[in-house]
């Protein structure tokens, strides 16, 4: 039912009260999920302009310019709730919706990316959600063949109840074969292509704003979509063909609600109406209601604007690739949203007011009472045994099971292997991409502000080490239920921290998704808050990018950045107790001129392995890097004074570790930015000395504890 004061205002506007399926348009877009109505006020803070950015927020996905003749086309999603109630369709239509969203724009999608989030996994529900989402996902990735490039799996108590499935997408488009959602003419037709429409997806976007109830599993599943990767590829293809022919004017995807979100809101933005004939929409069930063939989300469907003379042209495009296609709709020059069936008008709507007339408003907030942080932990009696638990435990330890699910070399642009920093893809020439995403979100849980600002800095150093600059990001605002006074206050702090370290960086937030009440009734919490984005950078010379692993025997380990006692939020404390104590790392002040030197360093082709420090610390990226070859370190030179567990497990921003043969070259180009000489490569083991403390693991050690997740998954 819609809230009384959005019926009484609706009733007002229209001077009658709305029936019940206008209702039910009412109810879905001006839910949260579709309206922003308490997030938009905050998301204008968000520098979004930039030189590259061709179009901004408010689009299916941002245009983003690459060269003189290619555009990337940028999308993030979640699919959080539905991935919950049922976790293989829930996360399979989360990917299949941001690539539809790229597709719209005319732009063939090439790169996936897909930042997780799960209870821990010693609790058999959330292995059964982690194995089936990671299933959804490679199912639908793979058959359409587009990579994932890259990723993250984070795990905290918080999830449990409640995972978290986002999404980013990159796609590649001429200039000259961008489309938008923008109606452009009255009497063009609008053909519904793709799918059938069932009552899967009903309601799904009032669905996604409001908290998971206990009995989600079972009442809930109407609101799932079920999706069909191979339709999906089909309509890749002939919608880019359509395109390409230039019968398709404008394009949107049916994603949150359906064919009147769609059409809705192709209309308004062209400032036209739209005349919907739903008798002809292609049903895949009986007796459909018409607020259910409004409203239903069934997914591989695309709603294209087409001229009347190339109508048939493009039905034949359709059939050519077996797939359903009917004219639903005409736009026309009055403003209202009118939808027939049956004879009859069921809907009658002015077409601003149901697209941009929910009320906007920000909520009250408050700083919530933070637990007393206590004192600083004892210092454990094996460094050793503390070391293997902390690069064993499941944030840290190697992902390759999950990786292995997924075909990330399809389309033969990748040029690194999953799992690295970022995700490298070759575009023209030796030009190419570099993508990163995720956050910490225990980081922002102890300091919204400071855990915003790391969330930017850290996918800006992956790509830094691996000689990439940022040029565009978008988000996936992940929180609890806003009409919580201290889950706001968390949202407008975080949003502020993203928005504060994107302009000192020069980058553009040009769009993404915000997902609310991330609440489970069953376990009776709210989600750590979860600012996660995906930034994407370019590189001029893909051949130059260096691994995160040694690779040569008796090379140079350089230690770039500065250490400080910052373990607020960091593995280390989480996993022995200490959620709560600690400072939360900072982004230090000119961070900016570090990743300046770090891609000077990297497009030099005198690194040789480069690694960014972060969940962890110093201690887990030199595991990391010991892949095949060792290494014997000095921390002396890094330590500032501090207790030997500050150095190791620190989770200071703006640091890496670089290894090249030419030491005297690199530190030049590095120049000002504090570093230091920490040790060499070699031998098959890794040696730590720090003060009077020296450890020594073997290769063997490393890997095993950093198998620990792939032994759960294959033992």
């Amino acid at each position: 039912m819609l809230p009384e004061n959005d019926l009484k205002i609706i009733t007002e506007e229209m001077g009658r009260e709305p029936n019940l399926v206008e209702q039910g348009c009412f109810l879905n877009l001006w839910s949260e999920h579709c309206s922003y109505r308490s997030s938009a006020p905050l998301l204008k803070s968000f520098t979004s302009s930039g030189e590259r950015v061709v179009i901004g927020p408010g689009d299916d996905a941002a245009i983003i310019e690459f060269d003189d003749q290619w555009v990337l086309a940028l999308g993030m999603e979640s699919h959080n709730h539905p991935s919950y109630v049922d976790p293989y369709n829930g996360a399979a239509t989360g990917v299949g919706g941001i690539v539809r969203d790229i597709l719209s724009m005319g732009a063939r999608p090439i790169a996936l990316m897909d930042p997780l989030y799960f209870g821990p996994l010693n609790n058999s529900k959330n292995l059964y959600l982690f194995e089936h989402i990671i299933e959804g996902i490679a199912g639908y990735g793979n058959c359409i063949g587009v990579p994932v490039v890259r990723g993250e799996a984070f795990f905290d108590d918080s999830y449990s109840g409640n995972p978290l499935v986002n999404v980013v997408c990159v796609g590649l488009a001429h200039k000259d074969n961008l489309v938008t959602a923008k109606a452009e003419k009255a009497g063009n037709k609008l053909i519904l292509m793709g799918a059938t429409t069932g009552r899967d997806g009903l309601g799904g976007a009032s669905f996604a704003s409001r908290d998971l109830s206990e009995e989600a599993e079972s009442e809930e599943r109407p609101s799932i979509q079920i999706g069909d990767p191979f339709t999906e590829k089909l309509l890749i293809e002939s919608t880019l063909e359509g395109i390409d022919k230039g019968y398709v004017k404008s394009c949107r995807d049916l994603g949150a609600a359906g064919i009147v979100g769609a059409s809705s809101e192709m209309a308004s933005k062209g400032n036209l109406g739209a005349y919907m004939f739903l008798d002809n929409v292609p049903l895949c069930e009986s007796g459909m209601k018409p607020f259910e063939i409004l409203i239903a989300e069934s997914q591989e469907r695309i709603l294209l604007e087409v001229e009347p003379d190339d109508v048939n042209l493009m039905l034949d495009v359709a059939e050519k690739y077996d797939l359903s296609a009917s004219v639903i709709g005409v736009l026309k020059e009055d403003s209202n949203y009118t939808a027939e069936f049956e004879g009859e008008i069921v809907a009658d709507i002015p077409v601003k007011l149901l697209t941009e007339g929910c009320p906007t408003f920000e909520r009250p907030s408050n700083h919530p009472v933070l637990q007393n942080r206590g004192e600083k932990p004892e210092l454990p009696l094996d460094l050793k045994v503390t070391i293997l638990d902390v690069i064993s435990s499941y944030n840290t330890a190697s992902k390759d099971w999950i990786y292995s699910q997924y075909d990330h070399e399809v389309q033969i642009r990748t040029s690194v292997k999953s799992g690295d920093d970022s995700g490298v893809l070759r575009i023209s020439g030796n030009k190419g991409l570099v993508m990163s995403c995720g956050c910490n979100p225990r980081h922002t849980l102890l300091d919204p502000y400071k855990g915003g600002r790391g969330t930017i800095f850290e996918n800006a150093m992956n790509l830094a080490v691996k000689g990439g600059i940022g040029i565009a990001i978008v988000d996936c605002l992940n929180f609890g239920n806003p009409e919580k006074g201290d889950i706001y206050w968390q949202f407008k702090q975080a949003i502020l921290g993203l928005g504060d370290c994107a302009r000192e960086l020069s980058i553009p937030v040009v769009g993404g998704n915000v997902s609310l009440y991330n609440e489970s009734e069953e376990r009776g919490t709210a989600i750590a808050p979860t600012p996660s984005i995906g930034l994407v950078g370019v590189t001029d010379d893909v051949t130059l990018t260096p691994p995160s692993h040694f690779v040569n025997e008796d090379d140079t380990i350089i230690l770039v950045g500065e250490t400080r006692d910052e373990l607020g939020g960091s593995e280390y404390y989480n996993l022995y107790g200490y959620r709560s104590y600690g400072s939360v790392p900072e982004v230090p002040k000119n961070a900016d001129f570090i990743l300046d030197a770090i891609r000077s360093a990297v497009l030099s082709g005198r690194v040789s392995a480069s690694h960014d420090l972060s969940s962890g610390g110093l201690v887990v990226a030199l595991c990391e890097m010991c892949d095949g070859i060792g290494a014997e370190v000095n921390l002396n030179s890094v330590g500032n004074g501090l207790r030997v567990d500050d150095v190791l497990f620190s989770e200071s921003h703006a640091r890496a570790i670089i290894a090249t043969s030419e030491p005297e070259y690199v530190r030049d180009l590095l120049n000002d930015v504090p570093h230091a000489i920490i040790g060499n490569t070699g031998g098959d083991l890794l040696a730590i000395s720090y003060a009077n403390t020296e450890i020594v693991l073997s290769l063997e050690e490393i890997s095993n504890a950093r198998m620990s997740l792939k032994r759960l998954m294959t033992e």
